[in-house]
């Protein structure tokens, strides 16, 4: 392994813009890792001229992303994966290139980062995992909810059970439609819709905290969907996720949590300046949770995982596993009734 890593960023929209912001933070905090090249199929991206667009806040700011003076530039992704300068790929391009991308950059020896979802099939995601598995790369989907401050706190909380075991959790992922990247976004043969875009969060959070659910019972459409998810004697009750992009242009985008444990109630909303709130013995208390963002906190774990040989939080079988799920609810849409999972 050389002294540093050498990183490329492969899309320049909005979550590469993020990546970049993110992969400079960690470099800042000492880790290993250094932006070498960059790939758009935008030229005009190629300048590291900033833009501010994105849902988020932690996707906005005025800085230069890079300096085309210093940093490799291209709009052919076949220049990134032959530069020997570099080690590790983000991948932030549309939904349906990503597997292609992938599988590109894990044959030519590159260690890869890919924003979810991997793909909208699970046949697809099979030939990602194929190509890690064959490269001896670490290949990581960005599920960015594992590392969001105040839900890796809730994960904690369900392990340990400090507040007792869970009766009901429900998730609430709803904004208006990106007005950027147009052609795509009203395109669901490449975006699979909210369902894909949006409530992929939720599903995967779902997933990592209970595991997978006996059956799926899904309403609604693809671009607004609510899911119960069927546990039976093995987990809650009651789990619910919303995810949608509404009709209104304009709509605030909203994220909320609200998980009722035996002893207490936790709820994250990221509309409020306290965004966790955990409500026991008639009182609600403000629960502090770190203040760097998800994005920072994914990228430099990525970085550590990929620099000390380490395991990746979220996992190439995690993505397999939210993508046959999300298959599911798809099939219960369509079916209007419940969808049982593979295995159970």
């Amino acid at each position: 392994m050389t002294s540093h890593l050498g990183v490329a960023v492969i899309g320049l929209g909005v979550m590469g813009r993020t990546h970049l912001k993110a992969y400079h933070a960690a470099a800042a905090a000492g880790l290993p890792c250094r932006l070498v090249a960059v790939c758009s199929d935008d030229p005009r991206h190629l300048s590291g001229a900033p833009a501010n667009t994105g849902n988020l806040s932690a996707m906005a700011g005025a800085e230069q992303l890079f300096d085309p003076a210093t940093v490799a530039t291209t709009t052919d992704p076949a220049a990134i994966a032959a530069n020997p300068s570099v080690h590790v790929v983000s991948i932030c391009t549309p939904t349906d290139s990503h597997a292609t991308l992938a599988i590109q950059m894990l044959r030519a020896g590159k260690h890869v980062l890919v924003e979810k979802p991997v793909a909208v099939t699970s046949a697809d995601v099979r030939r990602v995992v194929e190509a890690a598995r064959d490269s001896g790369r670490t290949c990581m989907p960005a599920m960015c909810m594992r590392f969001w401050p105040g839900w890796d706190w809730l994960k904690d909380r369900v392990t340990d059970r400090a507040f007792g075991r869970v009766l009901s959790a429900t998730f609430t992922r709803v904004g208006s439609r990106p007005d950027w990247s147009r052609g795509f976004y009203h395109d669901p043969a490449r975006t699979g819709g909210a369902m894909f875009d949006l409530h992929v969060h939720d599903a995967d959070i779902i997933l990592w905290l209970f595991g997978p659910p006996r059956a799926v019972r899904s309403m609604g459409s693809i671009d607004h969907i609510t899911t119960l998810y069927e546990y039976g004697d093995t987990g809650p009750r009651h789990i619910t996720a919303e995810g949608a992009w509404l009709s209104a242009s304009g709509f605030p985008f909203r994220m909320r949590y609200t998980v009722e444990f035996e002893n207490a109630v936790a709820d994250w909303d990221l509309s409020r300046p306290q965004q966790l709130l955990l409500i026991r013995d008639g009182k609600a208390e403000h629960v502090p949770v770190p203040a760097e963002s998800a994005y920072d906190r994914e990228v430099a774990h990525f970085v550590h995982a990929v620099s000390t040989s380490a395991p990746t939080r979220a996992t190439l079988a995690d993505a397999a596993q939210v993508t046959a799920l999300l298959e599911a609810e798809k099939r219960s849409l369509e079916a209007g009734r419940s969808t049982s999972i593979n295995g159970h």
